[in-house]
């Protein structure tokens, strides 16, 4: 009897290991799929693991929504290694201010998503009262989706050159901090990575803290232009859109970093997905895997798009967020 007793619990807990692997593999196979679509949104990634009802220890989430300015405000924190590891990022905060009007032009609303931000930002830089800031502005100024930061940094009141000529007086405040900006460009155009450049421009200036401004990728169209994300681990560029470069953190440039970032760009696989989205909600969860399968060819995961009036929701955005930077310095 007691041979017959551990053989029916070894055949039990055999049996268990393989529900406990197969539950693993459909696990493992969902996140490929969605890993596939590509975000630099720590709030997207987040409810990627919610779809799946899988906690992740070591992150947490705090939302806020002002009903009256219609902006919702959700920080992602991630206080641990394990939860670095899940989440694909480096630990720290992860600020998102969504605004649904953003991509509209009322100049109104704009001044307010710009006072939000210049609010947020105080919060994370240095409280000093003399402060050097280094505003770095990522991307391609000749590829419009991609021009947000350069478009930024052309927005911004420089004054490193003023004060250091004349002092802070001659800016008519006391306590004026110096701005200096640079636009790096991309290694096609300059044959270097732009970690190089702008460690090369922070030997010479000393910054107390480095502002890095760059479009992002986003998971869902609905937060197209319409979502700002703001960092206290810097950015790596290109990362959104798989083409990972360098990054800017403080572990690279021995300073502190900010990174803020707009959603320009989504891959197409999203936008097949977004258009099917009541279909699929009739569907059970292993026939939805197999019919994206089918359906979103991999070529799509790695075609981005971007809205066709994205060149007037760029001059919008590089000037809400220069504004909202220029009220954190004056």
């Amino acid at each position: 009897y007691s041979s017959l007793f551990i053989a029916k619990c070894q055949y039990i807990k055999s049996m268990k290991m393989q529900k406990i692997e197969i539950n693993l593999m459909k696990r493992e196979k969902n996140s490929m799929i969605r890993g596939r679509i590509h975000t630099d949104l720590a709030l997207e990634a987040k409810e990627r693991y919610e779809e799946d009802n899988v906690e992740i220890r070591g992150v947490c989430i705090e939302e806020e929504y002002n009903e009256e300015k219609d902006i919702r405000t959700t920080l992602v924190k991630i206080e641990t290694e394990n939860g670095a590891r899940a989440m694909g990022r480096p630990q720290g905060s992860y600020l998102t201010l969504e605004a649904p009007n953003l991509s509209i032009p009322d100049e109104g609303y704009h001044r307010e998503i710009s006072e939000e931000l210049a609010r947020q930002v105080k919060k994370l830089i240095p409280e000093k009262k003399e402060l050097t800031v280094l505003v770095v502005g990522l991307g391609n100024r000749q590829v419009t989706p991609d021009a947000l930061g350069p478009d930024v940094v052309d927005n911004l009141k420089m004054t490193r050159h003023i004060i250091l000529e004349y002092g802070a007086q001659a800016m008519g405040e006391q306590n004026m901090y110096q701005v200096s900006g640079l636009v790096p460009g991309v290694m096609a155009q300059t044959g270097m990575e732009t970690l190089e450049i702008v460690k090369g421009v922070i030997n010479e200036t000393r910054p107390d803290v480095v502002i890095v401004v760059d479009a992002l990728a986003a998971r869902s169209t609905k937060r197209l232009n319409r979502t700002i994300q703001i960092t206290d681990t810097g950015i790596i560029p290109g990362s959104g859109v798989g083409n990972h470069r360098n990054g800017l953190t403080k572990e690279t440039l021995g300073v502190k970093v900010i990174g803020i970032g707009v959603p320009t760009v989504v891959d197409a696989a999203t936008i097949v997905q977004d258009s099917m989205e009541k279909l699929l909600q009739t569907l059970e969860e292993k026939e939805k895997k197999e019919f994206l399968e089918e359906m979103i060819p991999p070529a799509l995961y790695s075609m981005f798009v971007t809205p066709k009036d994205v060149d007037e929701t760029m001059k919008r955005l590089s000037y809400t967020i220069s504004e909202g930077l220029n009220r954190v310095f004056c």
